[in-house]
This record gives structure tokens, sequence and C-alpha cells, in this order.
């Protein structure tokens, strides 16, 4: 077993509260695991530690073995981290096709002058940048939306978008923020089509998300998290018989109503 992304006693203060506390987490490369939990128990405050948004208060994160711990955002992506967000995040006044031209300025190797007078390697570049973006818009069934703006676009191509986007930086490891938010039932689906065909390329992935139909119908593991802590993890199967979860899940909806 290949671990690409460990986390040793990870934990984030803010205040008096304590966001995550002390979470070990290991991700098996090539594989999708899915970190689940009741609203507030930490998923997108730890997706904010691995990926440098948040320093950490105490803990450790190792990707490809390399302490990565608190390093900067800029550096997260170079190393191979990408990620989306639960409230999307685009260029909503640039094209499709130039919101996934910008993730790729992140190897950008042309100079301000070679941009400005149009040299041939920084033509080259460009066009280079233009057939990589226009892939991983096929590969995210947005054919044909290259000269939209991403505004126009409709909330599920805008999603869609996103991992276009995030995939532009050639990550290693992608996480996805509550990828299926607002799709309805025909458009998850084949977001689990096209997260698994991800995988297939050779990218691990960590999701956030609420849909269990999601989760359970492409994760291989499942980490759950509440109040910060975690308190269960295994496959699929396990993790919905667990007791503390059902209790995490059952406790909240009581307290709620």
């Amino acid at each position: 077993m290949n671990l690409l992304l460990e986390t040793k006693r990870l934990s984030k203060k803010f205040g008096g509260l304590t966001a995550v506390n002390r979470v070990d987490l290991s991700i098996e490369e090539g594989k999708i695991t899915a970190l689940i939990g009741p609203n507030g128990s930490g998923k997108t405050t730890f997706f904010n530690l691995l990926t440098g948004v948040y320093p950490p208060n105490e803990g450790e994160i190792l990707f490809n073995h390399e302490n990565v711990t608190a390093i900067r955002p800029s550096q997260i992506a170079r190393k191979g981290i990408s990620r989306t967000f639960q409230n999307i995040q685009l260029f909503q006044k640039l094209t499709v096709l130039e919101n996934v031209m910008i993730a790729q300025d992140l190897y950008c190797q042309s100079t301000v002058f070679g941009v400005y007078f149009r040299t041939k390697a920084a033509l080259k570049e460009e066009r280079e940048m233009r057939e990589g973006a226009a892939s991983f818009l096929r590969l995210m069934g947005l054919k044909g939306m290259e000269d939209q703006e991403a505004r126009n676009l409709p909330y599920g191509a805008q999603r869609l978008l996103e991992i276009a986007r995030a995939l532009a930086t050639r990550p290693r490891l992608l996480l996805l923020d509550e990828p299926a938010a607002g799709m309805n039932t025909t458009e998850s689906g084949d977001l689990m089509s096209l997260i698994k065909k991800i995988r297939d390329q050779g990218v691990t992935i960590l999701l956030v998300e609420h849909d269990m139909r999601v989760v359970m119908g492409i994760s291989e593991h499942v980490v759950v998290l509440n109040f910060g802590q975690k308190i269960a993890e295994g496959n699929p199967a396990e993790v919905q018989k667990d007791a503390h979860v059902i209790q995490a899940y059952l406790g909240r909806g009581k307290r709620r109503a």
C-alpha cells in the first residue's frame, strides 16, 4: 500500500473552539476516499489545513512522504494537491476556456517580455495551454462551451468547470468539497462516473460530500468526523453500520428537530 497523504494529530483551534482535534488520516494513492460528517464537524476546515489556507495548531501533514505542514497554498499546488470549493469560486466574467487556462499558469515559463512581444516561445506555450485546457473541458463534458462566460453556465456545469480548472494544475491528489451540492439525481450520477474516470487517469481523490448516494457509490474508503474528531473509518458498508456514525447523524437530527 502506497500512502500518498498522511496527517498526524492534526488540530486547528479558533479561539476556544477546536474545529479539528488530533486527526490521523491516511490516503492511499489511486483510491477514492470520502470525508463525511454532520454539518460543523470540521470537514472544510480539514481541507483548508491540507491546502495551506490555515496553519495547524498541532500535528503535521505528509504528502508523498514529505512534510508539507503550513506551507503556502501556491507551494501546496505545485507539489500536487489541488481543490475545489464548497461555494463555487470561478472567474465569473472570464470565459470557460480562460478559467482553465489560468490554472495552467502555475507552470508557465514565458517571461513578461515574451508575452508582451508575442515571441515564438510565448505563442507556442499559449497554444499548448489552450489545447490542454480544451482537453480538460472535454473530459468534464464541457466541449462547445469554451467561449461562454463562466457566469452564464448552468449551476451543474459551473461545478464541472471548477473541477476542470483544478485538474489543470496537474494534481496527484484532488480534493473535492461537496462536488454534488445542488445537483439533481441525473447530474450527480454523471458526476460519479466522471470522478471514477479522473481516478482511473491516475489522480487520487479525497471528497467531502453530504449526498450519501454519491459517497457510497464511488468511495473505496470512508472517514467520519464529528465535532472535529475522527469517530470511524472503513469501507462504505462498515461505516454505514457503525453505531458511532449512526448516533452522530441521528443525534444531530434530533437536536435540530
